[in-house]
């Protein structure tokens, strides 16, 4: 007896599954052309921090127990470890009151 390959069911990225009817529909649709004057740009990653432009990316290691603290800390504070790192070294570089 022959073995049958099942197929994989595609999906989405809302999670819609893709049967062939629609598969074939975005085929002819992408095969007709677009008009790529009327298309929007659409942003790409996270949104910016400061409402515009980039936010540069930092990155350094530490200990596991500055991490842990720091992940019970986050928790505590209901904010995420990238939050709390962004608002100690913002306290940490700001001007020493006189």
């Amino acid at each position: 007896m022959a073995k049958v390959k099942k197929r994989k069911v595609l999906r989405t990225q809302s999670g819609a599954e893709l049967t062939p009817e629609i598969i074939d529909a975005l085929a002819a649709e992408a095969e007709g052309g677009y008009d790529l004057s009327e298309a929007r740009r659409r942003p790409v990653g996270r949104p910016s921090l400061s409402g515009n432009g980039s936010s540069p990316r930092m990155s350094f290691r530490t200990s596991p127990e500055t991490y842990g603290a720091a992940q019970r800390r986050a928790e505590e504070e209901g904010i995420s470890i990238s939050e709390l790192a962004r608002e100690a070294l913002d306290r940490y570089l700001s001007p020493a009151p006189r």
